[in-house]
């Protein structure tokens, strides 16, 4: 994607205007859970720094930040260089999509990383938005390690394979203190190669990640399309069920499911949110 960066001094802004792309959807729109919103700004941590950012609406503005920094990590993290112009051109001949994409166009979905992911989504099984992110935010503290104060790194697969259960104590975690210790003894003993899971057949890595306890299709739909950028993959929760039962019991349209996940991101918050299909 086209878009120009100007370096204010330690900021950085990134000229894109609020109708092409919104932080606020993007972050909160359920496929991440570790930024809040405070005053208009946002912040959070990815990819092990403090990230903290605000929208007007011609610029999102990246503070702390330089231009080889966004360009080496963070452009890859909001996806640009997938042209969400012309996918919203491609969606909108649906008049389904067309009319999701009027109010929720501006989410990008993000490259998070793999393992983070995984147990992020395995987390947030049975549970809601504010559980799973204190959750995480507890997991964080006890295992990661500090940034800044009050923020902490993910925990790598190896530090959390050392633990125990009862490490987990304390976390909100219940039943699904197993699932993460789980996870993390398979992907820490090689037993589970994520690095596969970008380019192995889909069905490979479905399956593959199904041989974790606790990942059932929806959730490994989740670790895909969020974590793997694999954009074909559409996690059907109770919302997304509800759409296909009204609107597509064929199935969504043949020309868009090699991006069927972004279009169903779409479709996902828009239901949820405006509850007006």
């Amino acid at each position: 994607m086209k878009f120009d960066m100007i370096q204010e001094g330690s900021d950085l802004l990134w000229m894109i205007p609020a109708s092409s792309f919104s932080l606020a959807m993007t972050l909160q729109c359920g496929q991440c859970f570790r930024f809040s919103s405070t005053d208009g700004q946002f912040s959070g941590v990815a990819n092990g720094r403090l990230l903290r950012m605000q929208q007007t609406d011609q610029f999102v503005r990246f503070f702390d930040m330089s231009l080889d920094e966004f360009h080496a990590v963070w452009a890859n993290y909001f996806d640009c260089e997938t042209d969400y112009d012309a996918l919203h051109t491609l969606f909108s001949s649906d008049p389904t999509l067309c009319r999701a994409i009027e109010h929720t166009g501006g989410i990008r979905v993000l490259r998070q990383d793999g393992f983070e992911t995984l147990i992020s989504f395995l987390i947030s099984q049975n549970n809601n938005i504010p559980r799973i992110t204190k959750s995480i935010a507890l997991l964080c503290e006890r295992f990661g390690d500090p940034i800044e104060e009050h923020a902490f790194s993910f925990p790598d697969a190896k530090t959390l394979s050392s633990a125990s259960l009862s490490d987990f104590a304390g976390l909100s975690l219940g039943y699904r203190d197993r699932y993460l210790l789980d996870a993390a003894q398979k992907v820490s003993s090689g037993e589970i190669d994520l690095l596969k899971l970008y380019t192995c057949p889909i069905e490979e890595a479905r399956q593959t990640l199904r041989t974790i306890c606790g990942v059932g299709p929806k959730v490994a739909e989740c670790v895909l399309l969020f974590g793997f950028a694999r954009l074909s993959c559409v996690p059907m929760d109770t919302w997304m069920k509800k759409v296909m039962a009204r609107y597509y019991q064929s199935g969504l349209p043949k020309e868009i499911l090699p991006y069927a996940g972004i279009a169903q991101q779409y479709l996902f918050h828009y239901a949820r949110c405006f509850d007006t299909f």
